[in-house]
């Protein structure tokens, strides 16, 4: 099995966290939250490769460190496309199998990878890791790699479930808290600073006074 991570242009990263962070902070932000997701699945025994999806070069670069491969998009086409492209690249080296996270999940452990991975069954199977919204997925796994029709956006979960059951697949579910918290929000943004430190991203946040910036916000309108 491998993973596929899509990243969009750090230029655009995180623009909904605007009214939380400034475009300098959200790039960081983004970088870091990336790392913190390729550290993590770098570091899970039952991955046999990751596969990065961007065309941005500094978070390609970031990704080679990683050990990770980089298959370069000739324009930004939004997460779906870009899970599918690696998905599609997967086939076509013969690997059997597709995890896919996005870049923005930085509470991510290889242990909940591991166990995600471990509540996949024999092919063909779908695994799902749902936002804490349940609106979201937050982490698909698929065997073979084409055995759903990948659909990303702020209402995937329940549309990916239909999709494996139309196709004769009971979709397992597993709630992981760390994979759950995407974060796209200043309500997200908040509960990442909320959680013990245990991240580049958090710590960072710390350090750059963000993380006291927010809480003096919130006294404000308390």
């Amino acid at each position: 099995m491998w993973a596929v991570v899509p990243a969009k242009d750090l230029v655009n990263a995180k623009t909904r966290l605007a009214s939380a962070l400034d475009v300098v902070e959200r790039r960081r932000l983004f970088a870091l939250m990336l790392e913190d997701v390729l550290t993590a699945l770098a570091a899970t025994p039952a991955l046999a490769g990751i596969l990065v999806v961007t065309r941005d070069a500094p978070l390609a670069a970031l990704a080679r460190r990683f050990g990770a491969e980089v298959l370069t998009e000739a324009e930004n086409r939004g997460h779906t496309a870009a899970v599918v492209a690696g998905a599609r690249w997967l086939m076509a080296q013969a690997i059997g199998a597709l995890l896919t996270v996005p870049g923005d999940v930085p509470l991510i452990t290889p242990a909940e990878v591991g166990a995600a991975i471990a509540a996949l069954g024999e092919a063909p199977a779908v695994t799902i890791v749902p936002a804490r919204d349940h609106l979201g997925s937050n982490a698909v796994l698929a065997t073979p790699p084409d055995a759903l029709p990948l659909r990303f956006g702020a209402d995937s979960f329940h549309p990916h479930l239909t999709a494996a059951r139309a196709r004769g697949i009971e979709p397992r579910v597993v709630e992981l808290p760390g994979i759950g918290l995407d974060i796209d929000t200043a309500a997200d943004l908040a509960e990442l600073v909320r959680r013990p430190v245990a991240t580049r991203a958090q710590a960072w946040l710390a350090a750059a006074g963000i993380t006291a910036r927010l809480a003096r916000a919130r006294q404000a309108v308390a």
